[in-house]
């Protein structure tokens, strides 16, 4: 039975009960009136209680999504989405379809963020849901009751609404998305609370401001401090409502008055103050003509407007670091020779795109009605010059991006030149022979030989040379791996060189394997990277407006982390004693930044690195193992660094040689436990009397899948017995030719570890099974190795 009726019955019975009370106290002078009043309000609050204790126990988000508390976060979502779709108010014409909406989405909020389902498992109904439904189950039930309406004590309605919901953010969705996409567009967020009954009043005025700015760009987002305080701590925010701008990852409080002309300027103030410039007849050829010093291309965008539009200030915050973005006002007379020169049509908005050429647009685009879609699109398609200059890893990365498997091909036509008027006239040969060549599998890029000594000296093996010259190059790997090939010939700019290159490109097209130079490529230097002082100057430009915006509107609290990140930076920079007599530490010199890396750390396999090396490797960790002996292990060390070089980076990948003269049967007993590797005469029966050797194999071995790929060397240099050539196909000398071989002739065995290597980080070279590795001094396969003594 409810418990409801119990206290429905209990409150009739009192009521009965004090009438009669209440009758026999007008004998006493009204004496009981007013414990009549009171026991009567007891009961009811009593009576709303009891509704309010059932109202919370029914509302369980696992039951209203039909799943169990074993359901992965993946299931939730699914049937989130389902439901949404089978109960959204435009969809569903049941008239409890709005409350069961409402019920899905409240379910979600719960379940498909850990943290909060995390905390409901642990602790039942959460304590914001508490007293959501506690304020929802109060109006509901006094309403149906005593038909009173819910603004008889002016509570606002409990329950987000549902259009909300794709704006909330949580902790761990604002540092993933937020902070990092808001250095491409400013973000809007509003600090909420279930109990903010001063956000209903700011509601309408938030909705036109997010009705007008998204479209715009603008980034929109809500954070419930109720449900979010690590999140709020983070933000410094601790009252509600507020109004947050993010822009750079730097967040700025509104302080003003909440209407929607202060939002869009709010919003307009965050944006830096130079993204666009105010072009005229005075400034248009220093403008256009500055892609040979910024390497980036121009927008110009001719309106009648005065002030420029907010869109074009958000697109070009969007593009700040591939575009140059400047606006014509079609109003002044300071422009007419400009409007003139372009033939702009003043009855709507024009934008036109300069790369190399300043005299002709390379891409025009005219509206009356511009979307950002449009412009942003429009500026995406044209980010970059024909030829541009490389000037730091990240552009390299975006131009000449890796090779991916089963991806279409990449190659760079990189121009070394110089910046002496010498080498103009080959540049610009080499910038016409560029736009005439538009193929999207080519990328055409140059860089000035004194700016980036590094990458031209891997390229041109450390030689100076006196004219341009051209390289075609792919890039292979993360750690530097790239092939390329020069063009014959240098580069001058002239007809011969033009032709010449262009067969070769042909060439490369037909045959990929054309590239047959391989290299480490270092990284590139960035050029445009500004000083340490300027940076720190601008750093400290930020703090002292935020300190200043906090002193104007006495935000201490907000305001004391600043104050003592700024006065840790000046004791540290300037070494003021601190007090108390506590001196710090200073060493006499900077503490100068630790090498690079240029190594390759190889262990060897013995007795006692066997075990945590190969067969208790973690998973997913793979241990690439060289055969060697001990007349060829200095020759073979040496190449095997050099092949594996530019994978050493790799986090799962470890590198280990193994003596085949200390463990001779090792090799043998993996092979014949793996019939499938074996092939040919070199991996014969040990009783057809012929030695094998096994000098120069790599092997790469997961130990946790008991699997192994396997490399066989190749030798390409000639022998010294009779100067014959050894095939691809054959791998193994006999004794006596070991004996005679030279060290030149050991190393090239692994002539072809590099492609290999390769193969093995796209995971296309095959895999042999294993029931389990050999021990070392063993020659029958076991899980584990055997005994040592």
């Amino acid at each position: 039975m409810n418990v409801s009726f119990y206290f429905h019955f209990f409150l009739l019975t009192q009521v009965a009960d004090l009438e009669t009370l209440g009758q026999g106290g007008e004998e006493m002078g009204g004496l009981c009136r007013p414990l009549q009043a009171s026991m009567v309000w007891l009961a009811v609050l009593l009576l709303l209680l009891g509704e309010t204790v059932n109202t919370a126990q029914e509302f369980d988000p696992y039951r209203v999504l039909g799943l169990t508390k074993s359901a992965s976060q993946a299931e939730v979502k699914k049937v989130y989405k389902r439901l949404v779709r089978e109960w959204h108010p435009d969809k569903n014409n049941d008239p409890g379809a709005e409350d069961m909406f409402i019920k899905i989405t409240k379910s979600y909020e719960i379940l498909g963020n850990v943290e909060r389902r995390a905390n409901y498992d642990r602790y039942g109904q959460m304590e914001e849901n508490k007293q959501g439904q506690h304020q929802q189950g109060f109006n509901r039930h006094f309403h149906n009751s005593f038909y009173f309406d819910e603004s008889f004590f002016n509570f606002p309605r409990s329950g987000r609404d549902f259009s909300d919901s794709k704006y909330l953010l949580d902790h761990a969705g604002f540092n993933s998305k937020v902070l990092p996409d808001s250095f491409k567009r400013p973000y809007l967020i509003k600090i909420t609370s279930e109990w903010c009954f001063a956000c209903v009043h700011i509601e309408p005025v938030w909705r036109e401001a997010v009705q007008e700015l998204e479209p715009l760009g603008v980034g929109i987002g809500i954070v419930d401090i109720g449900y979010e305080r690590r999140l709020a701590n983070q933000l410094g925010v601790h009252r509600t409502p507020s109004i947050l701008g993010v822009v750079n990852g730097r967040v700025t409080v509104f302080h003003y008055s909440v209407v929607r002309e202060h939002l869009r300027q709010f919003v307009e103030d965050l944006l830096p103050q130079r993204l666009v410039e105010k072009v005229t007849d005075k400034n248009y050829v220093s403008f256009l003509g500055s892609w040979h010093v910024e390497n980036n291309p121009s927008v110009l965008l001719f309106d009648q407007v005065p002030a420029v539009p907010l869109l074009y200030k958000l697109t070009a915050f969007a593009f700040k670091d591939y575009v140059r973005f400047g606006y014509v006002d079609q109003g002044l007379t300071e422009t007419s020779r400009l409007l003139h020169q372009f033939n702009i049509n003043s009855y709507a908005p024009t934008m036109l795109l300069f790369k190399e050429n300043t005299e002709q647009p390379a891409d025009i685009i005219q509206a009356k009605g511009m979307k950002r879609q449009i412009m942003e699109e429009f500026v995406s398609n044209n980010k970059y010059l024909c030829v541009p200059r490389l000037v730091n890893q990240h552009l390299f990365d975006e131009l000449c991006p890796i090779k991916q498997f089963h991806r279409r091909r990449k190659y760079c036509v990189l121009l070394i030149t110089g910046e002496e008027p010498g080498f103009v006239p080959g540049n610009q040969a080499f910038l016409t022979f560029a736009s005439s060549n538009t193929k999207d599998v080519l990328r055409f890029t140059y860089v000035y030989q004194r700016q980036q000594q590094p990458l031209c000296q891997a390229l041109l093996h450390n030689q100076a040379p006196l004219f341009a010259q051209v390289v075609i190059l792919e890039r292979r790997s993360p750690g530097g791996k790239a092939v390329y090939r020069s063009v014959i010939g240098g580069w001058n700019g002239s007809d011969d060189d033009k032709t010449r290159l262009h067969e070769q490109l042909e060439l490369l097209q037909r045959d990929p394997s054309y590239l047959s130079y391989d290299a480490t490529l270092p990284e590139l230097n960035n050029e445009l990277s500004p000083m340490f002082l300027i940076q720190w100057i601008n750093a400290a430009y930020d703090y002292f407006l935020q300190i200043y915006d906090d002193l104007l509107f006495s935000n201490w609290r907000e305001m004391m982390p600043i104050l003592s990140l700024i006065f840790s930076a000046l004791f540290i920079l300037f070494g003021t004693p601190p007090p108390l007599g506590i001196y710090p530490l200073l060493s006499p010199q900077p503490a100068s930044r630790p090498p690079k890396k240029d190594f390759v750390e190889v262990t060897e396999l013995t007795n006692i690195t066997y075990i945590s090396n190969l067969v208790k490797l973690r998973p997913g960790h793979i241990n690439v193992v060289l055969v060697l002996t001990d007349a060829s292990k200095n020759a073979l060390l040496r190449k095997y660094a050099k092949e594996v070089f530019s994978f050493s980076g790799t986090q799962t990948l470890h590198f280990s040689f193994l003596n085949a003269d200390k463990h001779s049967q090792w090799m043998p007993s993996l092979l014949e436990s793996c019939p499938t590797a074996a092939r040919g005469d070199e991996y014969s029966s040990p009783f057809s009397g012929r030695p094998r050797d096994f000098t120069g194999h790599v092997l790469a071995l997961n130990g946790h899948k008991k699997y192994f790929c396997l490399f066989r060397p190749v030798f390409t240099g000639d022998t010294d017995t009779g100067g014959e050539s050894s095939s691809s196909s054959s791998s193994s000398f006999d004794e006596g030719s070991r004996r005679k071989a030279t060290s030149l002739e050991v190393h090239h065995k692994l002539d072809r570890l590099g492609l290999w290597m390769e193969r093995l980080m796209e995971g296309t070279l095959p895999r042999h099974s294993v029931p389990g590795w050999p021990g070392l001094d063993t020659t029958s396969p076991s899980s584990s190795p055997a005994p040592q003594n």
